[in-house]
């Protein structure tokens, strides 16, 4: 009997032990198939998949495995942090000062660092990719950012008001591009460029505190300082634009490396249609300022009291890399101190067919911010004409020197009190002779108590003083080879580099 029940027991514990075997195998599978299904569904998700469920915090190497992690570096770095800092806080001052200065709003007289201290906290370097190996260069993209402690403290001055503004809570996401060029004797590098990717679009966030005061103190400033901040990182250090350094102080070529025009863009802006009027009584003035880089910017005249204003007027723009620039066109209304902003759009120059030109009709928006868009009303459309021609060696080494006049030109015409920054707007653009860049006018006249330019050359202001008329300002003369009328450009308003003008002999943008 006892024989008997054991090996019942045995068998009944042994099928059981198999059926559990089984079940577990089975749920095994399972959870292997439902995991592979999970696995395959999240490698079936591109990059803007990855950042609408991981937000922007999500590092590089995640959704690219190029991007390899480097660990040992920011251990190093941590390390070396306060000895960076201190070295990066006079480079900082050194060439960050006079960018200030060269890209101040209007509305502002000096703009400069009252302290700096890059903090305590080293930044955070969450991956390195080598995007391409050539011959003689080596190009790495670095995915860099910055949560610090920095102690930045700006003096503002405007008018009669001066008050210290605090930049808090200082946040860096970039991508930073960076280019040697290598040499066959030690360090091994005689050059290289350092730029951050526009895409994805470098992050900068911080918040702003007046110090013993309130920043209500001058009407608009945050804004001031926001624009002043965002146009330095577009216009100099986004890619394609770049800073190129020599390594090991003996000179080298970096013609390579610097950035070349490649083409030109010719705008005609048409006409506005139903425009938002931004008046109490009346209508809006409404003018367009058109550009591709903040540092050039041009307008058309300003069409007194209509919201459906013509201009037809045609800028000619340098840009210097077409599949990453855009034309910007910003709709103001003239008035009394700051203009206001009527509507802006920007054009993708990839977009763009080359010597094809295309009419189009732009929807205007508050903001090319589109997180920052709280105003959902219709603000009217704007037609442009656009054609788009490509350089060859020569013009783009013409332009590339014409850029550089414009902007010494430039300089000139803020010493002598015509502009109020190199960031404001002209009426009109700059003459071209053949098919060359060839600049018309150089240098800057005194005479009596204006400042009157020479013939075809220079800058001016007639009348007394500052050319003061009734209730504004009036400012005339030539400049380059055209003539800069009384409207003085606000603090948004822009242009891009011309190349030539509507009249190869000088002159305002003719009518088409």
């Amino acid at each position: 009997m006892g024989l008997f029940s054991g090996i019942f027991m045995g068998v009944v514990f042994g099928i059981a032990l198999m059926a559990g075997w089984a079940r577990m195998m089975r749920y095994r599978s399972a959870k292997r198939v439902a995991k592979a299904a999970d696995v395959k569904l999240l490698a079936s998700l591109n990059r803007d998949d990855l950042k609408k469920i991981c937000g922007d915090n999500l590092p590089e190497w995640i959704s690219f495995p190029v991007y390899e992690q480097v660990k040992w570096l920011n251990k190093k770095l941590n390390k070396l942090w306060p000895f960076v800092a201190e070295a990066a806080t006079l480079v900082i001052k050194e060439s960050v000062e006079p960018l200030l200065e060269e890209y101040r709003p209007t509305g502002i007289s000096s703009l400069k660092f009252s302290k700096l201290s890059l903090g305590n906290v080293a930044p955070k370097i969450e991956g390195i990719r080598v995007q391409s190996l050539t011959k003689g260069q080596i190009i790495m993209d670095i995915d860099f950012r910055w949560g610090g402690d920095p102690s930045i403290i700006l003096a503002v001055e405007a008018a009669l008001v001066s008050i210290p503004i605090q930049l808090k809570d200082l946040q860096v996401f970039t991508i930073i591009r960076v280019i040697f060029q290598l040499a066959e004797e030690i360090p091994c590098i005689s050059a290289g460029v350092v730029a951050l990717l526009a895409e994805p679009q470098p992050r900068i966030d911080y918040t702003l505190k007046a110090v013993g005061g309130s920043l209500t103190a001058i009407p608009g400033i945050s804004d001031m300082i926001d624009d002043t901040v965002k146009s330095i990182v577009t216009d100099m250090l986004q890619w394609p634009h770049r800073i190129v350094f020599q390594v090991g102080g003996i000179p080298v070529d970096i013609s390579d490396l610097e950035l070349k025009p490649q083409g030109k863009l010719s705008v005609t802006v048409v006409k506005a249609t139903a425009l938002k009027n931004m008046e109490m009584i009346g209508k809006s003035d409404p003018y367009v300022v058109v550009y591709i880089r903040p540092l050039f910017k041009y307008k058309t005249k300003v069409v007194d009291n209509n919201l459906n204003p013509t201009w037809n007027e045609r800028f000619e723009l340098i840009a210097e890399d077409k599949e990453t620039q855009s034309l910007i066109l910003e709709v103001l209304d003239k008035d009394i101190g700051q203009d206001k902003r009527l509507g802006i759009v920007q054009v993708p120059l990839n977009d763009l067919e080359i010597q094809t030109e295309k009419e189009i009709e732009l929807r205007l928006l508050p903001s090319l911010d589109r997180l920052k868009v709280k105003d959902k009303k219709d603000r009217g459309t704007l037609t442009v004409k656009v054609l788009y021609y490509q350089f060859n060696k020569e013009e783009q080494l013409a332009a590339l020197e014409a850029e550089k006049k414009i902007l010494e030109e430039r300089k000139k015409l803020k010493e002598a009190g015509v502009i109020g920054s190199t960031m404001d707007a002209l009426d009109g653009a700059v003459s071209v002779v053949g098919s060359g860049v060839g600049l018309v006018g150089t240098g800057v006249g005194l005479v009596g108590t204006g400042v009157v330019s020479g013939i075809g050359a220079g800058a001016g202001l007639v009348g007394s003083g500052f050319g003061a008329v009734t209730s504004g300002l009036s400012k005339a003369g030539k400049f380059m080879g055209r003539t800069i009328t009384g409207h003085s450009g606000s603090r948004k308003s822009g242009s891009s580099t011309p190349v030539n003008n509507a009249q190869e002999n000088g002159g305002g943008a003719k009518p088409l």
